[in-house]
């Protein structure tokens, strides 16, 4: 399956659950989509919106414009609009934010800003996410482990 990290494998089959890969460009274009409309999506549209992409300005337009058409058709009302952050801070590869270095700190890792340069703005993305009071923490450590922190830290120290 394209796009789903490994600590969301149990639910992949089925799209049950978001993948990180549709938040990040649900965030990118400005949309929240609620649980309850992702559900209401066959598997082929959760697919899709998996799989396409959005990343020029014209695929965030068009990604958008999608999600709407898809929530639309099964009779969904419109998700609602996001501000857009010009510079979200999983773009930037010099900063941590610090729910990440806190919730890191919890399970006994503090990131350094090298190992936060060397991931790609996907899992950049995934930790923040992960990281957040609202979420529920348990796959932040998978996630440190599928993205090669934990072996980074180990080998540097």
């Amino acid at each position: 399956m394209t796009q789903v990290f490994q600590f969301e494998q149990d639910f992949a089959d089925s799209l049950r659950c978001v993948p990180m890969r549709v938040r990040y460009n649900l965030d990118t274009c400005g949309i929240k989509l609620k649980l309850a409309h992702w559900h209401a999506l066959p598997w082929g549209d959760r697919q899709l919106l998996l799989d396409l992409p959005c990343q020029s300005e014209a695929d965030i337009a068009a990604y958008r414009q999608r999600v709407y058409d898809l929530v639309a058709a099964q009779g969904g009302d419109r998700p609602a609009d996001l501000p857009l952050d010009p510079q979200p801070a999983w773009l930037n590869a010099h900063q941590i934010p610090d729910s990440v270095q806190q919730q890191g700190q919890r399970v006994g890792v503090c990131l350094t800003t090298e190992q936060w340069s060397r991931l790609d703005p996907l899992q950049r993305f995934a930790l923040i996410k992960l990281s957040q009071s609202s979420h529920e923490h348990q796959n932040f450590l998978p996630a440190l482990r599928e993205f090669g922190v934990l072996e980074i830290a180990g080998s540097e120290a």
